[in-house]
Order: structure tokens, then C-alpha cells, then sequence
């Protein structure tokens, strides 16, 4: 069995691995590259290898830069199914249809403003596409053994990140050795999420680094929103939460809402800006022995919060200048409605961002918490006056030291560990992290790099 980084190798995002015997070939997430101009490019280029030749797909979680390219995988040749857990199933059936709207939207807008050098911009992908590719899955429960390709029996095991995350185990029968992805791994102590399992046996793993060089705030979350929204509130201003619609998006609502039962913050209207967030909070309450919340606090959610369906209430609600709690996706600031908001509440100093979780290089989210004074939005700058925090003891992520403690509690002992997902320092950092506590042979993965498992 032979293992190719097709993606997710020397950055956050595009995930994708590739397995292969002689006879068959089994994909590792298809994840879209986001961030800086040069890493999105990288959608636009051939698939490495040929999508026909692959026999089957096996994602981790619903995230965009693990699943992304599938409906482009599909519309080039790909046939076969795409396993995963019924969160991820379910998940998909948002992210996809939504990721492939903002490509169309995103190529009518560069036509009708000729930001594009293409006479006529087209979409990587559409939302026919994306119901084609949606067709391919099939779900699977956690630790359930199935046999994607013939001489490999994969199971997931919960990991923690967002509904339906899990890790990845590859059994290969013939030589009797398993190698693991971890996926994204949740946090230890998340506010919603339970944590991640630990895993039992891999001789191989392949592991993410997002914060391997990083230890998240020990900064309380409930303290400091209190006290941003507070203080936003009393100057008359908003404040705006950009929000990954997936996990994200429904911590921060339980939080707003906790906050103000308490009387912790002003009473205020909040309200949910994101079609997709919308539906992901539905399926976040369906699965919630996922998560630590019950279903009462779930409903509390619902009820508590308005709900921005359509483009004519969000039109409306950039005129709102009364102090109020809007969440929109999305988190890093890349696309979606919040790019209206943020356009209406940047130049402004009575209003406050709050961003909450990681900012990949080159987004909008990352220039702004990195303190930028103007911002390009839709063709235009805007000018930054507004109160910009970055509260990354919100990140779904677990940090370096929370990774090493889960790798801790399954008593592994693999002879290889090969680091992915994360920026070339935060990566090589984790390395040398990995290989300090245990001792183990710890490589970074390196783009298109094939290695023997």
C-alpha cells in the first residue's frame, strides 16, 4: 500500500490523500483550497491523478477544505461512492449545494464588474454538480468496519471537531497494518463538542497540525464576549460575529444566548445571517448526542434567535443601527453575507468584529486580525475603524499541547507519523514536538511526496 499527498500538504487546507495497491486506489478527503490567490489557483489545476482511476472516497468531516472538490472530482470522471458519517452526510448536503452557489455568484460578479481576465468567468463547479456528486454517498455509523475497496476495511472513530468528524482507520488485510487520519482534531474541553476518541492501534498516522506551533488562549470565552458586547452595546454600536457555519456558528449562539439569561450582557436582538448556518444548527440539534448540549438548550437556541432566510431580510438588516448580535459566515471572512456587514460595520469605531477561531494566511479574517487599516471587499477598500478581535479560544481546533494529550491516552506506538495540515513552521513544530514525547520517526508531509505504509 502506497500513500500520495495530493493535498492538505504545506498548508491548512485542500486535503487530500491518496492510498493505493496494485489494483485499487481509495481517496482521503477532497478538500478545496482556500486562503491566498496562489493556493486557490490550485482548485483550477488537473486533479493529479486521473478522478476515474479512483475507485472510492473516504472523507473525514464536512469542512469545505476536506470536501470541496468532490462535485469537481464527480463532473471529471469520478464513479464511485463517497463514504462517510451520517453527520458528514448530512452536513454535505449544505456545504456542497452552498459552496457551488458562491462559485456561480462569485463568477457572475467578476462578469458583470470585469474582475476576471475570462471574457466569461465560469464556476469550478455547480450547483448541478453538486447534486451529482451528493448521489456518491453513502454513510456509515462510527466503528462500523466496511470495505470501500476491496483489501481495505476502513471504520471512523469520533473526532470531536464538529458534528460527524471522525478519524480515519485504513486496515490493509493482505500485510495486516492500519494507518490512521486524524482528520481535524477537536478539542480536549471543547465548550460544545465531546472530545476526541483516542485511538487504539496505528502503525501508521497521519496527523494535523493546524496550531502544532500554538497554544490557544487560556483566556476565558464567556468573560470576554461579555465584555466586548457589553462595551460595544453601551457605545450604541454592533457587533458582528464572523462565524464558520458549521460548530462555530451554534457555540457562539449557545454562549450569546447563556450570556444573556444570566444578565451577563444587555437584552438585544440577535440574529443568524447565513442560510447555511441556519441549516446547520437544524442538523447540529438532530445530532446531539454528538455534543454536550440537550435538546431543551437546542430549542432555547431556536427559539432566542432570529433567523435571516432570505437576501431581502439581510439587505434589511444592514440598515439596523441599533445595538443587536449578528453571526455570519463566513469565519474567515472569505465569502458570504458577512462580507456585506463587514463593509456597513468596518468603518464605524463604535462597532466590534470578533472572529473566533483560525484565520488562514491570506483571508480577509487574517489581515484583520493582524491589525490591516483597510480591507478589499467586492473590488473596493474599506477603511477599518471598528474594534477587531480574535478570540482563538474558540477554535475547534485543538492546540498542540491538547493533540499531544490524545495521542497520549491511546498508547500508540506507530513506526511512522507524518504531519499535515498546518503552515510549514506550525507543521515542522509539531514534528519535533511528536518526536520529543514519544520518540517516535516523525516526518512532515511534503505536496505530491508518495511514501510506502
Amino acid at each position: 500500500m502506497r500513500l500520495k499527498f495530493l493535498g492538505g500538504a504545506d498548508t491548512v487546507t485542500g486535503s487530500r490523500y491518496l492510498l493505493s495497491d496494485d489494483r485499487h486506489r481509495l481517496l482521503v478527503d477532497c478538500g478545496m483550497y482556500q486562503g491566498v490567490k496562489n493556493l486557490r489557483k490550485r482548485n483550477w489545476a488537473p486533479f493529479p491523478v486521473e478522478p476515474s482511476s479512483i475507485n472510492a472516497v473516504v472523507l473525514t468531516h464536512a469542512h469545505i477544505d476536506h470536501t470541496g472538490y468532490l462535485p469537481a472530482l464527480v463532473k471529471n470522471g469520478f464513479t464511485g461512492k463517497i463514504y462517510c458519517t451520517k453527520g458528514t452526510h448530512d452536513l454535505c448536503k449544505v456545504l456542497l449545494p452552498d459552496a457551488a452557489y458562491l462559485q456561480e455568484e462569485d463568477a457572475k460578479y467578476a462578469f458583470r464588474k470585469k474582475f476576471s481576465k475570462h471574457e466569461k468567468p465560469e464556476p469550478l463547479f455547480t450547483r448541478k454538480d453538486a447534486q451529482k456528486a451528493l448521489e456518491h454517498f453513502e454513510s456509515v455509523h462510527y466503528h462500523e468496519t466496511f470495505e470501500p475497496v476491496r483489501g481495505m476495511e476502513v471504520h471512523f472513530t469520533p473526532a470531536g471537531h464538529i458534528i460527524g468528524s471522525s478519524c480515519v482507520h485504513v486496515h490493509e488485510k493482505s500485510s495486516n497494518r492500519t494507518i490512521v487520519f486524524s482528520g481535524d482534531v477537536g478539542r480536549q474541553d471543547d465548550v460544545i463538542m465531546r472530545a476526541p476518541e483516542p485511538i487504539s492501534k496505528a502503525d501508521v498516522l497521519v496527523c494535523e497540525s493546524t496550531y502544532g506551533d500554538r497554544r490557544h488562549e487560556t483566556s476565558n470565552p464567556e468573560q470576554e464576549l461579555e465584555e466586548i458586547i457589553t462595551r460595544t452595546a453601551g457605545r450604541g454600536g454592533l457587533t458582528l460575529l464572523p462565524a464558520f457555519a458549521v460548530g462555530r456558528a451554534q457555540m457562539l449562539l449557545y454562549l450569546i444566548h447563556k450570556l444573556m439569561s444570566e444578565k451577563r450582557i444587555p437584552k438585544m436582538p440577535v440574529y443568524l445571517n447565513s442560510p447555511m448556518a441556519i441549516r446547520a444548527t437544524e442538523i447540529f440539534c438532530r445530532h446531539h448526542k454528538e455534543h454536550k448540549l440537550s435538546a431543551q438548550q437546542c430549542e432555547f437556541i431556536d427559539d432566542k434567535t432570529t433567523f435571516v432566510r432570505t437576501v431581502d431580510e439581510s439587505i434589511e438588516l444592514n440598515t439596523v443601527r441599533y445595538p443587536c448580535i449578528i453571526v455570519s459566515a463566513s469565519g474567515m471572512a472569505s465569502g458570504g453575507r458577512v462580507l456585506h456587514h463587514l463593509k456597513t460595520l468596518l468603518p464605524n469605531p463604535r462597532n466590534s468584529v470578533v472572529f473566533a477561531g483560525f484565520q488562514a494566511p491570506g483571508t480577509r479574517g487574517d489581515a484583520l486580525v493582524n491589525g490591516a487599516e483597510s480591507v478589499k471587499i467586492h473590488g473596493e477598500h474599506w477603511p477599518v475603524k471598528a474594534e477587531i478581535h480574535n478570540m482563538s479560544s474558540l477554535s475547534a481546533h485543538g492546540d498542540y499541547k491538547e493533540i499531544l494529550a490524545w495521542l497520549d491516552q491511546g498508547q500508540l506506538d506507530p513506526g511512522k507519523v507524518y504531519i499535515t495540515h498546518g503552515e510549514p513552521v506550525a507543521a515542522d513544530v509539531m514534528r519535533k514536538r511528536v518526536r520529543d514525547q514519544f520518540g517516535w520517526d516523525v516526518e512532515v508531509a511534503e505536496l505530491f511526496e508518495e511514501v510506502e505504509v
